[in-house]
């Protein structure tokens, strides 16, 4: 069987964790210093490679290089060689268990937990559990697992992960060391996918892959995922491919789209919304994604210092756009029409007919402009 490209392409030491630097030093840091910490709390988006980070640690603490060799243990990395790093890899570490905790979540698995904590690992150095979506657990489970977390057995580490860290109680978070999981910046998604796309030989339009990127939403995983799919789809990656795929469109149509709201164009507005949803966009995600957009021209336009921070998520050619259209139309048309595509995107979700609101309220604020 084909291995997903985000399997394949997973991190395999932590230096290659993309978009988490300040994680990364630290932990490559306690791992130089062997001085790991008995219990770790990642958060942060899906996709955004706590997991990942999981296993890299559980590779750490019981890479059987690092053990042998004080010199390669500076560098702070597992070997990715042994027979330990190896098993891990591949799943099949006895002693790494990982559990789903939006399927165990109640305080018999955590019991259960508890007696396997007990025991002294089978083949590793170190036991280590993995938590995954730790917040689905439930309120007596927390209970029964706060002591242990707090006071470990000297062979046992915990690390748990979750993309909902408000949800957790602060006995639980207040016991572990907590990292932050950032979202990753379009260009470095972009650069990844890339990355992978000349690894398999694979041909591809630049937009494309910006538009799998920005779709993505800050997850590399998702990113992968999604480009394994337009793959499957077609043999060379096209922006029309990745659009018909995913369901919505890159930024130079809503470049386009928007053009046409600035410059008060209705008849040609309207046609371009009927061909969008004619092509099986999904319209609601379009009107989502417009209003983004209009945002981003309102706010370029109100502070061009903004444009630092559109760097990560926006290539130059777009954030010229941006400028362009900022200077066709005063502050308060975007704010009227920003406003008014917000309550059409609400009405749109509900409707049974998704494009008439939007089509209204396009009709209505470029009527009342001309």
């Amino acid at each position: 069987m084909t291995l997903a490209l985000y399997r394949k392409y997973r991190p395999k030491i932590l230096a290659d964790l993309l978009g988490q630097e300040m994680t990364v030093q630290i932990l490559r840091n306690a791992a130089r210093e062997n001085s790991l910490a008995h219990a770790y709390l990642f958060y942060g988006p899906r996709g955004t490679g706590k997991t990942t980070a999981a296993r890299l640690v559980s590779k750490i603490v019981n890479c059987e290089t690092r053990i042998l060799n004080k010199e390669f243990q500076k560098g702070g990395e597992p070997c990715n060689q042994c027979r330990v790093c190896s098993e891990i890899d591949s799943g099949n570490g006895l002693d790494v268990i990982e559990i789903d905790a939006a399927s165990n979540r109640g305080i018999d698995e955590i019991r259960n937990l508890k007696e396997v904590a007990r025991t002294a690992p089978i083949s590793y150095p170190r036991k280590v559990f993995i938590v995954d979506e730790a917040h689905m657990l439930t309120g007596p489970a927390f209970n029964a697992l706060l002591k242990t977390l707090e006071e470990p057995p000297p062979h046992v580490m915990f690390i748990l992960a979750t993309t909902e860290y408000e949800k957790l109680p602060a006995t639980i978070t207040s016991r572990a060391q907590r990292f932050a999981f950032k979202k990753l910046d379009k260009e470095t998604i972009m650069k990844k996918i890339a990355a992978i796309c000349k690894a398999e030989g694979l041909k591809y339009e630049a937009d494309a892959l910006e538009l799998i990127a920005v779709a993505a939403d800050g997850g590399l995983r998702d990113a992968e995922s999604l480009l394994d799919q337009v793959h499957s789809s077609a043999p060379t990656i096209t922006i029309k491919t990745v659009e018909e795929v995913i369901g919505r469109i890159g930024f130079k149509k809503l470049h386009e789209f928007a053009e046409l709201l600035v410059t008060k164009n209705l008849p040609l507005a309207i046609k371009y919304l009927g061909e969008l949803n004619e092509s099986g966009i999904n319209i609601v995600q379009f009107a989502k994604d417009l209003i983004h957009y209009l945002r981003r021209i309102l706010s370029l336009k109100m502070n061009p210092e903004l444009e630092e921070m559109f760097n990560k998520e926006l290539t130059r050619e777009d954030i010229t756009d941006l400028r362009e259209l900022g200077a066709m139309a005063e502050a308060e048309f975007f704010i009227k029409l920003i406003k008014a595509l917000i309550s059409a995107y609400s009405d749109m979700r509900y409707s049974p007919f998704a494009i008439v609101p939007l089509e209204v309220t396009i009709i209505e604020c470029l009527q009342s402009r001309s």
